[in-house]
């Protein structure tokens, strides 16, 4: 056993028996590398990477490749969720040495920490035009013995590019036309034979679509709802979307959304949830409530800790095979569904072949009319039908041995997954019934999970009031990163506009100033790191939105926020200040900035403040929340309480009384405000303006 078996992080924990000597990132690692003036091999992944268990197995439990690895350097494992400082800085040097990037990560270090060698995964011996994993080794130690002088150069260079990658630099704040004319780029650029962005590997663009959707509904330019529901439909056919369990896999390893890389992730559900979510608001189309519905059912289910916490992945292999788990036969299809196996293998267009490896990755080949009117059925009944066989699909499927799952909880992802059940909940409240067979009171279900995972956020994630990054078996990292706070930030506004419970909105304050004090960089934006945390080779400053939004598009989005509801201008400074880094990358590549992009179209002024008072549950009062709710309002920020307010409640609810006794509402926008009312037409109206 190596030094990872006190790591509270489970991809550390997967190589803790390694005959390789691994190091967690730290004091003793560093301290050794330098007192035995060997080199750094800085292997970078995480616990549901699939190209990371395959390096383990091939050459990590391989003996003579680990004795050589021991004999020749100090190696370090970091889990690339529990730092992402480390794995930005790292991922720079790995796409400056080869032109691309991803895990596993494989990087070559002095013990000054200087970078001068970098890949991904390796073979154990040379195959897909790649040298052996072995060979790198033995080239690298012999450099380090042999060619010294030129390691050093090469580092030099390497910082020297970090150096100048991470300058920001301001430019002109985007105007309107220019939010239109990268809306004609993304219309442009979009594949509309299968859907999405790009070539396989096909990734979600869940921030895209956001984009897209509060740009339509903001300028009221309805034709680009044509673009979102194409995309949204084409994932929702499965394969990418787990038809059976609900939840969204990383990626398609085909255009066609039809194979995935079957990790699933909970930042990307947390951001496909609410993308669904907003545009079954926009366009009241079933399918889209129903993956909101499914997916967050699958969180509450397969991804939530007792305590209230979201687990961080699922695995994509089980039995050691990818996609095991989730993959059909015909003839178990067949003895499953038994006399509606005909009817699902229409849907599904299911081959005895298959159409993966010999087995099936559902994925809808008939739509509900077409089925409706193969079988004589109402198009209606087709969804529900569906779902019966769905869920029978999967009782047997839990009979399954299940991928692994990665139980550590991020305070960044889980501030992205409370987001997306608060503002589900609230929404979804609007709705008589679930789409889900045997669920009542979905909202309600919502709201509780949203509850419980910010009082353990909180708490649990928040010991001696001091924000930490990850949480597992109640342990805590000691670090914490923008992200961390600028997510948690963004949820508890989420679920403050839900319960309108003041501690929510009080938290978010608190943060907020706290995340200010942290990590606000003087030139403008933020950093990744506090400014007492540890000395690396830069401090970083991400500001491109990956597959997660960079930690300054977040807190941009937040600040802006709590400015509408405080008054408090250096919110609104701070965030112009970070504005001002992005518009020309912005404008050269929008599908790297679409978090910023929809921050900074609602900084134009697109911001609509809501005040409403009266008592909860009178009348009035719960039917002007309701129109508040009712549509996709991606402006809108709402405070409502009893009168009078109480003093921790958000400015914009204070000096505002009520009109004859009644529920009153107060609508402003743009410094200019409406005349308060007590009616819900009026206020309707005054949304709409």
């Amino acid at each position: 056993m190596n030094h990872l078996s006190q790591s509270a992080s489970p991809y550390l924990l997967q190589h803790a028996h390694n005959p390789v000597d691994w190091y967690p990132w730290g004091e003793e690692a560093l301290t050794k590398a330098k007192s035995e003036d060997k080199p750094i091999f800085l292997s970078i992944g995480y616990a549901a990477c699939h190209w990371c268990h395959i390096l383990a197995h091939e050459s990590f439990e391989d003996p003579e490749t680990a004795a050589f690895m021991n004999e020749h350097f100090i190696n370090i494992k970091v889990d690339r969720e529990e730092r992402p400082d480390l794995d930005g800085i790292y991922m720079q040097v790995v796409v400056a040495m080869t032109g691309s990037g991803g895990w596993p990560m494989s990087i070559f270090l002095a013990p000054d920490l200087k970078p001068f060698f970098a890949g991904t995964y390796f073979p154990p011996v040379r195959r897909y035009n790649m040298p052996a994993f072995k060979d790198v080794l033995s080239g690298i130690a012999n450099a380090w013995e042999n060619e010294r002088s030129e390691i050093e150069k090469v580092g030099e260079q390497i910082i020297g590019h970090l150096q100048h990658q991470n300058r920001s630099e301001k430019s002109e704040p985007l105007a309107s036309e220019h939010f239109d004319a990268i809306v004609k780029s993304m219309a442009e650029s979009y594949d509309w034979g299968y859907g999405g962005w790009g070539s396989a590997p096909k990734f979600p663009q869940a921030m895209t679509l956001e984009f897209l959707l509060n740009h339509a509904v903001s300028t009221n330019q309805t034709e680009h709802h044509k673009l979102i529901a194409h995309c949204l439909h084409s994932m929702a056919r499965g394969g990418m979307y787990d038809v059976v369990g609900g939840g969204f896999s990383r990626y398609s390893t085909d255009n066609f959304w039809r194979v995935p890389h079957f990790e699933k992730m909970l930042y990307d559900n947390a951001l496909l949830v609410r993308a669904y979510l907003h545009a079954w608001q926009v366009t009241k189309e079933p399918i889209f409530k129903r993956i909101v519905e499914e997916t967050l059912d699958f969180i509450m289910r397969e991804m939530t800790h007792e305590q209230g916490g979201f687990y961080s992945s699922l695995d994509a292999d089980s039995e050691g095979v990818e996609g095991k788990f989730y993959v059909w036969s015909l003839a178990e299809i067949r003895k499953t569904l038994k006399d509606d196996s005909d009817f699902f293998e229409a849907a599904y267009g299911i081959t005895a072949g298959g159409n993966w490896d010999g087995k099936t990755v559902l994925q809808r080949t008939l739509d509900d009319s077409s089925l409706a009117a193969r079988y004589g059925l109402n198009p209606e009944a087709v969804p529900v039908k569906l779902a019966e066989s769905h869920s029978r699909l999967l009782a047997v499927r839990a009979l399954r041995i299940r991928p692994a799952t990665d139980d550590k909880i991020l305070a960044a992802w889980n501030g992205l997954m409370l987001a997306a059940f608060a503002e589900a909940a609230r929404v979804l409240s609007l709705e008589s019934g679930s789409l889900l067979p045997n669920v009542e009171q979905q909202a309600v279900r919502l709201q509780r999970a949203a509850t419980r995972n910010a009082e353990f956020l909180l708490s649990a994630l928040r010991p001696n009031r001091k924000l930490c990054r990850a949480w597992r078996d109640g342990t805590t990292t000691e670090a914490v990163f923008l992200e961390d706070y600028a997510a948690l930030i963004l949820g508890l506004l989420e679920l403050y506009q839900t319960d309108f419970n003041n501690k929510w909105f009080k938290s978010a304050v608190e943060l907020a100033d706290e995340m200010i004090e942290k990590f606000r960089d003087p030139d403008g934006g933020f950093f990744d790191t506090p400014h007492d945390g540890e000395t690396l080779l830069i401090r970083p400053k991400g500001i491109i939105d990956n597959a997660t939004p960079s930690g300054n598009a977040l807190a941009c989005e937040a600040l802006l926020k709590l400015a509408a509801y405080t008054d408090n201008g250096n919110y609104r400074d701070l965030a112009e200040q970070a504005l001002a880094l992005i518009g020309d990358s912005a404008l050269r590549h929008p599908l790297g900035f679409a978090r910023w992009l929809s921050a900074a179209e609602n900084a134009q002024g697109n911001t609509k403040q809501v005040a409403v008072l009266g008592e909860a549950g009178e009348e009035m009062f719960e039917r002007m929340l309701k129109v508040i709710r009712a549509e996709y309002r991606p402006g809108v920020v709402a405070a409502a309480s009893p009168h009078p307010p109480q003093k921790d409640a958000p400015a914009l609810l204070h000096e505002r009384g009520l009109i004859d006794g009644k529920a009153t509402a107060y609508v402003c926008e743009g410094f200019v405000c409406k005349q308060p009312t007590t009616d819900t037409e009026i206020l309707a109206k005054q949304m709409l303006v």
